[in-house]
């Protein structure tokens, strides 16, 4: 698989706090690939440098060979934040049609991208309501429709099923493993082990510090650990600088 994202000498500081420390990833194209972390890790800061939401403090982050922030590459993102960002006075019905206006997807194929995206969150029977009475994990489904809604070629998940039922869970995880087959490459962040080992390829992240990266059975191997959640994340973070 050929690179399709590189972040190359990222470093970016909130005032005098040092959140993401001189980071290096490649990411190959049509990949399910994890950021792995506590809370705090910056993770979330990294995955707003990637789609342009956020200029980093140093260093640069090419997609395609173009550098971003780019408004061209930005059409092909799809993002979904761990905040909702959706008008609960409206249905969900009529935030996808907003949105799917927002995205340039054509009046004629919008019926279409709307199905498709309420059927992979399991929400084809609700979208009538307004989001003022959806629960909270139904709202984080709802973020997850949008972020699909126009087929993005790169998707970008952050912590996407929090608040979200096991068994939807593993309905979203089964779309996602279809999207990347279908050429989409797909970011997720997460601090769930079970998740982190459905992913291609990992980095652990730690203190604003990639601390190492690989494939699960990689990670785990190199580690001596049976699984990532045992001790491989500790192995990997003995010789971090703080």
């Amino acid at each position: 698989m050929s690179a399709f994202i590189e972040i190359t000498n990222i470093k970016h500081n909130y005032n005098k706090e040092v959140v993401l420390k001189e980071v290096n990833l490649t990411i190959p194209r049509g990949q399910l690939f994890g950021l792995l972390g506590p809370s705090g890790s910056g993770k979330t800061t990294l995955v707003k440098i990637i789609i342009g939401l956020l200029n980093p403090t140093n260093g640069t982050v090419t997609i395609n060979n173009d550098k971003m922030p780019s408004l061209k590459l930005m059409k092909n993102i799809g993002y979904m934040a761990q905040s909702d960002a959706l008008y609960t006075e409206l249905t969900a019905k009529e935030n996808l049609e907003f949105f799917a206006s927002i995205y340039g997807i054509p009046k004629k194929s919008q019926k279409q991208h709307i199905a498709e995206a309420a059927r992979v969150v399991n929400l084809t029977d609700q979208l009538q309501k307004p989001l003022e009475q959806y629960s909270g994990g139904m709202m984080r489904r709802m973020s997850l429709a949008v972020a699909l809604l126009h087929k993005p070629s790169l998707l970008i998940l952050d912590e996407p099923t929090v608040g979200i039922d096991p068994v939807l869970r593993a309905s979203i995880w089964e779309d996602l493993k279809k999207l990347k087959e279908q050429g989409t490459t797909i970011i997720i962040t997460t601090h769930v082990m079970d998740e982190a080992a459905k992913c291609d390829s990992l980095a652990l992240l730690r203190d604003g510090y990639v601390i190492a990266q690989g494939s699960p059975d990689e990670l785990m191997q190199n580690s001596e650990s049976k699984t990532l959640e045992e001790d491989a994340f500790l192995y990997y973070g003995k010789n971090v600088e703080v």
